[in-house]
């Protein structure tokens, strides 16, 4: 039997040459929009430093990248072969000089404490082996003041939206990924994925008890996506907190 991190390794490194498509198949083309909202929420000051953890194919450290304009940014992932796709959209993008790509585990990051201003993952905090130990990796490698971020699939909580979109994630996404990209359990496994995840709320209050502070979420279309954003206190504040 895999073990969790194990079969979701299989997964992604299976699904590389089609994930952008089936992102926009799986978000009915919302991701783009999502990621343009978090972005606005973050704004990002020139010349920050970034790390965005299980980055895929790098859409989002592009993003990032572009809105620091000059500072440095880390995408990591345990796919060499999403980063292989990812690493060739940035040599076209020419941005391979402000863009490093680092093979590495989220639940282990290889930087010392307090190295970047925001670090971000992105449709990816459901499928690590646990989510708490990313989360506080994230809140320890980014300054104090520094933010952490993640958009991530959620749970509608309004009907008849619910139980309309639980059929097409149950019933009609498995059969596209098989259709599109000739996988048919890796998209079985995609709401399965979502079954033990925690709802908006239950997240906002994980981002809370690993220590970060005035933690904002917005659901997104429905429900369907949830974005988080948590502060690293200040020193100061975290004695204050006790």
């Amino acid at each position: 039997m895999k073990s969790k991190e194990e079969f979701v390794h299989s997964v992604f490194e299976s699904i590389a040459p089609k994930y952008d498509l089936m992102n926009d198949i799986l978000s009915f083309r919302q991701h783009k929009v999502w990621r343009r909202f978090t972005m606005k929420k973050m704004n990002v000051a020139p010349g920050s430093q970034a790390i965005d953890l299980c980055c895929g194919t790098c859409d989002w450290t592009v993003a990032l990248a572009e809105a620091s304009g000059t500072g440095r940014v880390v995408g990591l992932d345990f796919s060499q072969h999403m980063l292989d796709y990812g690493a060739a959209k940035i040599e076209k993008l020419g941005m391979d000089k402000q863009i490093s790509l680092v093979q590495g585990n989220a639940m282990s990051l290889p930087y010392e404490d307090n190295t970047f201003d925001y670090a971000t993952i992105g449709f990816a905090l459901r499928n690590v082996p646990d989510l708490e130990q990313v989360l506080r990796e994230m809140r320890r490698v980014v300054k104090p003041g520094g933010m952490v971020v993640s958009l991530e699939l959620s749970k509608p909580t309004w009907e008849p939206f619910k139980s309309l979109y639980y059929f097409y994630f149950r019933h009609l996404l498995p059969l596209l990924g098989k259709l599109i990209a000739k996988r048919y359990e890796q998209y079985k496994w995609l709401p399965e994925s979502l079954v033990h995840f925690p709802d908006h709320k239950q997240l906002a209050d994980i981002f809370r008890s690993t220590g970060l502070t005035d933690v904002q979420a917005y659901p997104l279309t429905g429900g369907i996506a949830a974005l988080h954003i948590g502060l690293k206190p200040e020193p100061a504040e975290e004695r204050n907190h006790g």
